[in-house]
Parts: structure tokens; sequence; C-alpha cells
């Protein structure tokens, strides 16, 4: 099968385009014929190399894909060939005490598509039959291809660990990532008041199209002077940080008294400065937050069933420019989600910034 794979960790120029074998179907797994696949962050981190991560090589790299039901293994019900499907792209034993008590994501053998085994951007992925869910039959292949691992994450972030309630109010860093975006629709779903920041004003205009009530940008702006005066000094009661080093104390500065501080991950790096004090005066809870349960994604995958959330797609590339991908997530330039034509069936079906 044809792959995007990289054989030694680097940069995009490692990434090459070539023939991978194709998985089969043991029992309970499915193998599926990929249509669409999306980049991550963690696409960008498993290339480079990830520190106490050890990745076999040659490794394919994905967490996000959609696709069609292709071969199935003993014992699996409920699907059959042709079957249009999205894949949760946690992978979990089943059988410790974390996963007995539906808590998968803190799973101790907990694993990821594209991280820890490879991934969608291949023609086919071979996958557990629990890891899979119908494709919500109004989305496009690229849309479909493009929400599984940030709204997953986004979802568990503000609805589980956050226990975001309509009437609150929700800062998120960095509007135009994946997490990001996904946080933004979830937060406007559950009734929260959103303010949004970047660098980019472009960016900052799509969000307010998307619901956030008030934009910054934080290049010309004071962002916790702004949040303030925006709450009547109070702050807001949740905080969506991916970001880390660049944006934590900022993030400090403008939770409220009782807020929450909800991180998922730390894209610019993992030692940020700390103010203790800010922490237990102003009696803050700061909550880590990885990918989500399946009952989590049971219950994000029916809010994108009914309409309640839709992914926004950045741009469609075939799999063959994998690399111009990688390297567009590289500048930090999009908005949405960069998604990958694995199998053609996207043409025509473009994000709003493809030319």
């Amino acid at each position: 099968m044809r792959a995007l794979y990289f054989e030694r960790h680097g940069g995009p120029e490692q990434l090459a385009l070539g023939a991978r074998p194709q998985p089969a179907a043991a029992a309970g797994e499915v193998v599926v014929r990929l249509r669409t696949a999306a980049l991550n962050h963690l696409d960008l981190f498993v290339l480079g190399g990830m520190p106490g991560v050890p990745i076999e090589l040659p490794h394919i790299g994905g967490a996000d894909g959609a696709g069609t039901v292709a071969a199935i293994g003993d014992g699996v019900p409920g699907w059959s060939p042709g079957d249009e499907v999205v894949i949760n792209p946690g992978l979990s034993c089943g059988r410790c005490e974390f996963c007995a008590r539906g808590e998968e994501s803190m799973c101790v053998g907990f694993r990821i598509f594209g991280e820890h085994i490879d991934g969608t951007f291949a023609e086919y992925v071979r996958v557990p039959a629990t890891a899979l869910a119908a494709k919500p039959a109004h989305l496009s292949w690229p849309e479909a291809g493009a929400f599984g691992l940030t709204f997953l994450t986004a979802w568990r972030m503000l609805i589980t660990r956050a226990r975001l309630g309509a009437g609150e109010s929700v800062l998120i860093h960095g509007i135009g990532g994946g997490v990001a975006l996904a946080a933004l629709a979830i937060a406007r779903d559950a009734g929260a008041t959103v303010i949004v920041t970047s660098s980019d004003d472009g960016k900052l205009a799509r969000a307010r199209e998307l619901g956030a009530a008030h934009a910054i940008n934080y290049r010309s702006a004071d962002v916790a002077r702004e949040v303030r005066a925006l709450t009547g000094k109070r702050g807001v009661e949740v905080v969506v940080e991916t970001a880390g080093q660049a944006t934590w104390m900022t993030s400090l500065k403008c939770a409220a008294k009782g807020g929450r501080i909800v991180t998922c991950g730390a894209t610019t790096g993992p030692n940020p400065a700390e103010e203790i004090r800010l922490v237990f005066w102003n009696q803050l809870s700061i909550l880590g937050s990885t990918m989500g349960s399946r009952r989590e994604w049971d219950a994000m995958v029916r809010a994108v069933d009914a309409g309640r959330l839709r992914p926004v797609v950045d741009r469609v590339l075939p799999l063959e420019r994998g690399r111009e991908a990688y390297e567009r997530m590289l500048t930090g330039d999009q908005f949405g989600k960069i998604v990958l034509d694995v199998a053609g069936a996207a043409a025509g079906q473009t994000g709003p910034g493809e030319p």
C-alpha cells in the first residue's frame, strides 16, 4: 500500500511516499481503507522524536482518519465491508483498573495512532472494531477525517475536566489550531461566552464569525488586562491551555477566583514560569487532560452527528504533498485542520484556505 512515512527522525525532509506492508485484520479488528486523514501538532512531535517515547522505524504518522471498512476480523459484529467510518485515535488495553471504570484515556497502556503505532497517513490502517464510529452523513470526507483527536481532546477538557457550564466565560489561546477551534465550538454549544487570542487579525475575524464574543491580538494588547476589562475585573471561569510556556503566566492572570485552567499540551515548551501565589490566593484548579474515554468519544460524535459541532478545514492536499502539509503545520499559518486526501475522495472539497 502507499503510505507517507519516515525512517529517521528530523524535519519534513525525512518524509517519503512509498510502499509499506498492507495490514490484515486479526480477531476483533477491522481494516479501514482511508479516504482522508488530518495532521495534528502531535505529528510534528513524532517526526522530530519524542524523549521517552520509543517509536519503531520506519513509521507512518497520522492519528485522525475516515474511510470505508475494507476487511473484518473474526468476532466483529455490526460492521460490513463498505461502511463509512471515522476512527477514535486512542487505544486502551480494556483490562486495567482505569479501563474498568471507563477512563480509557488514563489506561496504563494507552496508545495513540501515529504515535505509538503506525497511523492513518496510508491507504489502509488496522484498528480495533471498538475504535470505529459511523461517519456523520452530513460531513464531507475532509471534515470527517479532521475532527477525531482535537474534538475528543477538547470535549474532555471542557465538558468532563473543567465541567463548563452555561453562562460561564472561557479564554482560548492561539485560535486557529485544531484543539482551539474545537474548544470554541464546544464552548459555544455549552452556552459559554468565549474570548480568543491570536497574533493574526484575520484569524480573530474568522473566530468571531464562528461565535467568539471577543478577540484579542496578543501582539498589540495585554491579554490579561483586556480579559479583566471584558469580565468586570473578575477574569474567566475556564482557560483552555495548549501552548504552555508562552501563555502560562497569562493564563494564571486571566483566571477568575476559583477558576479552572485545563491543559492538554505545551506546543511552545513544557517548562513555563510559575507564580504559585496566584494559584493559592485565587484558589485556582489546574487540570490536566489527555484525549478522552469511549464514553466521551460517543458523546462527542453524537454532537457532531446532530450538527451541533463541525470541524474547520484549512485546506486539503493529496497524500503526495504530505511534506508540504507538514511544512504548513510548522508555520502555524493554518486556520483549522490540514487534511490529506489519501484516496482522491476529496476532490473539490477544499477548505476555505485552499487556493
